[in-house]
């Protein structure tokens, strides 16, 4: 029997494919301006000098971090000033390109999943001209097909019924499902499919965006997907704690833009710069907010930025509630720094949630807030839910991770509330949540669980 020969490169040759290996990471993230954090670059660079057979197809599949290259025109001067929201927060989204914050008739919080699902299904009943639905997750549960009873529901009666999937979150939905919400009028589409051109590198790239916006005027958003763990207990565990809103007024108008750019994504075009939404003030309305969009479809990072500028603006307290803690090392120092000057920084957590690689990578993060002062609970049930509080000053509450994958990767969304009223119902809250919580001792690990929370963590930006 003949023993099978395998092709081999010379020396010569392996190094000449490391070296275009290189280069098309240099063209790709330098040309197109593609700005990463150090240590993801550092990875890379490593990765395709080490193993270039292996990591080049993958930088190719997942390495893209932005679509849209940097295009803003000259900032006005002076920057805008809007009575009841703090000056640095609105200059600083109004210089990043974004829409202004604009008054609302109302908004509703929700308590629970029940009363949150619901408002959405109140708010697809409403719809009588155009209702747009985005989710990160849709399940074949209870909570997924009575969202999609009440979608065919609205198509038959002559609402133009749009419902924007991303692939990989909607990855096991059932067959039978999507042709039920074909065949009853509903258009279906799936955001960046997981194997359609690799070579564009934007694989990585996940919509995380939850919204549902009725006749451009009522918008129903937050951090729960569509299935029946963020709304609803079952037999053996309890539904998991979110936050969500249902908000009616010119938000959900600029809400409504973002999804005309992230419907038109997914047909495959590529959107220009990022258009602001609709701007100005709502005669009789009393609920400031402003729609903060995220992530590749918009040349800044503007969360993240915003976060970092909060930490340094703060006076009293930031209060914080996330999934998932990993934050980068600027967003981290800032908030440590915050803590050791005299705000009050208080995040909480799940004590263990369903990510078991990102417990692990949040530890290092914990243990340094831990030190330099800050507050970290741990609740026993999965909290998802996203909100940030600075001072009494600043509300934020949607989408957004506190991880490095919601903040410079994945398309994501916040509402920022300026209103006393708004920020002291999400306060209280944010109490009742760490009054149910245990206190994080901070303790330091073994010497093998600190190398292998490292090892997680190095690999965490990209995660």
């Amino acid at each position: 029997m003949r023993t099978p020969t395998w092709p081999s490169l010379s020396a010569l040759e392996h190094g000449a494919f490391v070296f275009a290996g290189l280069l098309l990471y240099v063209l790709v993230t330098r040309v197109g301006q593609q700005r990463r954090h150090p240590s993801a670059a550092m990875a890379w660079v490593l990765a395709i000098a080490a193993f270039p057979y292996l990591a080049l197809p993958l930088f190719l599949a997942f390495g893209t971090r932005k679509v849209t290259r940097p295009h803003r025109t000259a900032v006005p001067y002076p920057l805008p000033t809007v009575a009841g929201a703090p000056d640095w927060a609105t200059r600083l989204l109004s210089g990043l390109g974004l829409s202004g914050p604009v008054h609302n008739q109302a908004v509703d919080f929700h308590l629970d999943g029940p009363q949150s699902y619901q408002a959405l299904i109140a708010l697809i009943d409403g719809a009588r001209q155009t209702l747009e639905v985005g989710t990160y997750l849709l399940r074949d549960d209870r909570t997924g097909d009575g969202v999609a009873t009440q979608l065919c529901a609205a198509a038959a009666r002559g609402v133009r019924v749009r419902l924007l999937l991303d692939a990989l979150g909607s990855l096991t939905v059932s067959r039978r499902l999507t042709h039920r919400l074909r065949s009853g009028g509903v258009e279906v589409r799936t955001f960046m499919p997981l194997w359609d051109n690799p070579m564009r590198g934007r694989t990585n790239l996940r919509n995380h965006r939850k919204i549902a916006v009725a006749d451009a005027s009522r918008l129903w958003s937050g951090g729960r997907n569509l299935a029946d763990e963020y709304f609803f207990d079952s037999v053996t565990r309890p539904a998991w704690i979110d936050l969500s809103f249902a908000l009616e007024g010119p938000v959900a108008a600029q809400a409504r833009v973002q999804f005309e750019r992230d419907w038109t994504a997914a047909s495959g075009k590529v959107c220009g710069p990022a258009i602001p939404g609709p701007d100005g003030c709502a005669v009789g309305g009393f609920v400031l907010a402003q729609w903060v969009p995220t992530g590749p479809d918009h040349a800044d990072d503007t969360v993240h930025a915003l976060l970092v500028a909060a930490a340094y603006q703060a006076r009293e307290r930031i209060l914080a509630v996330t999934p998932y803690f990993v934050p980068d090392e600027a967003l981290l120092d800032a908030w440590c720094m915050a803590s050791r000057r005299g705000v009050r920084v208080s995040l909480i957590v799940p004590a263990q949630s369903n990510h078991r690689l990102a417990d692990w990578a949040r530890e290092r993060a914990l243990r340094r807030l831990h030190e330099a002062g800050a507050q970290v609970l741990l609740s026993g049930g999965m909290v998802h839910a996203k909100l940030v509080l600075v001072d009494r000053d600043l509300g934020l509450c949607g989408s957004v991770n506190l991880d490095g994958r919601s903040l410079f990767l994945n398309y994501e969304a916040m509402a920022a509330f300026y209103g006393g009223a708004e920020n002291d119902w999400l306060s209280r809250w944010h109490a009742r949540q760490a009054e149910a919580a245990d206190v994080y001792t901070g303790a330091r690990p073994a010497w093998w669980r600190d190398v292998a929370e490292g090892m997680v963590r190095a690999v965490g930006f990209q995660l």
